[in-house]
């Protein structure tokens, strides 16, 4: 069986180090190669499996482009900036390209449209099974109640996190909005100071917290007068991103060029 050769840039922090243990573990993919930015201090660094220390040969690089010449499979958590310049490397050199980097924006976002024109491209805020079915109930909820339903989306994340709220809970208000026939920039409220005023009727609300270790916390509710709905999930372990990464690299490698999600990896109905 020929082994699926999969990359990953941003390989020396949490995540990446959770992804290459991802890899190494699944018989269908080998790891191609690690890179970091290049002032890292693991630049130049044996590249070993996060548990076992089991050594892979490969050393971190700060060549990027070099990774998506090798790699049949690139998979990219790191930032917007960088992934816009990755994009056009999996373009150029004709290798899937895994993207779950959050905080991006529209302009961002259009690089991964042109290169979906070269190549697979799956794109998602969050990599988890168990996640996206979440957004698919969210909006199905959204849909099946109206706007005596006030939706408040929370999360809570580790201090380290950059971004607030979430590439997740907004990805969560853009499947709400869907049910809702709205944009989440009509409803969107996303910071509360002061005296604010009464809520708008179909407003969409997030809350956002930080602190300790966690890995990632999300729940939406629907409130109306004398009852609430609750959607939620918890993860204990970022290993849940990683496995969904690399089940998705594992699918895109048998699809044609475009943009995909992480619904059409897990085969969810779409609306």
């Amino acid at each position: 069986m020929t082994q699926i050769k999969i990359g990953v840039v941003g390989c020396g922090g949490r995540m990446g180090q959770t992804l290459i243990g991802a890899i190494l573990d699944q018989e269908k993919t080998a790891l191609s190669g690690g890179t970091e930015r290049h002032d890292s201090p693991h630049i130049g660094q044996a590249i070993r499996h996060p548990i076992t220390g089991i050594d892979t040969q490969l050393v971190v690089t700060e060549n990027a482009e070099t990774l998506f010449e090798v790699s049949d499979v690139v998979i990219d958590f790191t930032c917007p900036t960088a992934t816009v310049l990755h994009a056009s490397y999996a373009a150029k050199h004709a290798a899937v390209h895994i993207a779950g980097t959050t905080g991006m924006k529209n302009s961002d976002e259009k690089a991964l449209h042109v290169a979906a024109k070269t190549v697979p491209v799956v794109y998602a805020s969050n990599f988890s099974l168990g996640v996206n079915l979440l957004f698919y109930l969210t909006q199905k909820a959204a849909s099946m109640l109206d706007e005596d339903f006030d939706i408040e989306i929370l999360e809570m994340h580790h201090r380290h996190k950059v971004d607030a709220p979430s590439g997740t809970a907004l990805s969560l208000g853009q499947q709400a909005a869907k049910g809702r026939g709205v944009t989440l920039e009509m409803v969107a409220d996303r910071g509360r100071d002061g005296i604010t005023g009464e809520r708008n009727r179909g407003d969409i609300g997030f809350a956002v917290l930080r602190g300790g270790n966690v890995t990632g916390e999300h729940s939406v509710s629907f409130n109306a007068n004398d009852e609430r709905i609750e959607l939620s999930h918890k993860s204990s372990d970022r290993a849940i991103y990683a496995r969904g990464a690399v089940k998705a690299a594992v699918w895109a490698m048998k699809q044609d060029a475009g943009l995909y999600d992480m619904s059409d990896v897990l085969g969810l109905p779409k609306e």
